[in-house]
């Protein structure tokens, strides 16, 4: 008995830390994703392929993230062709997209595709179906400033290059919670796409 208890414990030791991640957040669905290790507070996370909406839009960090949020908020609220509400869901990503510019996502609720989803009406919104890949990502709470995510995504990547591991495209940002959720309650992310 003994021993199987240790061949037990052994095998759950070099098992993943976590089979499937959130599936929701306070009441939104998140993607589903499988932590497959882990570097301190970092998680080293596998992404199944998502169906996302997608606008790119120039400005400062706070203002793009505010602009692009707002077009996608119009087009989840009705919107589109079908003038139909899609269900929200967490978090709503950030990504630099060349000098001044940023892509702002929101991904679609599970079972969605670029086909089934209604058009936009705004011709600056694409529909688009991710490649699955792994990401490092840092949970972090407070106010995701551009100051804040400057120094969590220094830290991110000071941490990868120290494990040898290697970043395979820019920094993004996760924000979980709306604005009027208080500081230490938000749940924001900084992750990055890694090769292994």
């Amino acid at each position: 008995m003994l021993r199987m208890i240790t061949t037990l414990a052994s095998f759950l030791a070099a098992a993943p830390a976590v089979a499937d991640g959130p599936v929701e957040y306070r009441g939104y669905e998140a993607p589903a994703y499988s932590v497959v290790d882990t570097l301190g507070p970092i998680e080293i996370r596998d992404y199944p392929a998502l169906t996302v909406a997608e606008v790119t839009v120039r400005g400062g960090f706070t203002r793009a993230a505010g602009r692009g949020f707002r077009t996608l908020a119009d087009y989840i609220f009705g919107a589109n062709a079908g003038a139909e509400k899609i269900a929200m869901t967490v978090p709503v990503e950030q990504s630099p997209a060349g000098e001044g510019m940023w892509t702002i996502r929101f991904v679609a609720p599970r079972g969605e595709t670029p086909a089934s989803l209604p058009a936009p009406e705004s011709p600056a919104i694409r529909l688009v179906r991710t490649e699955p890949g792994r990401q490092a990502a840092l949970r972090f709470s407070g106010l995701a400033s551009a100051g804040v995510v400057r120094e969590r995504s220094a830290a991110l990547l000071s941490a990868l290059d120290a494990a040898g591991r290697t970043p395979a495209g820019p920094v993004v940002v996760y924000y979980y919670d709306d604005p009027f959720t208080l500081p230490w309650r938000r749940r924001n992310e900084v992750a990055v796409p890694i090769a292994d």
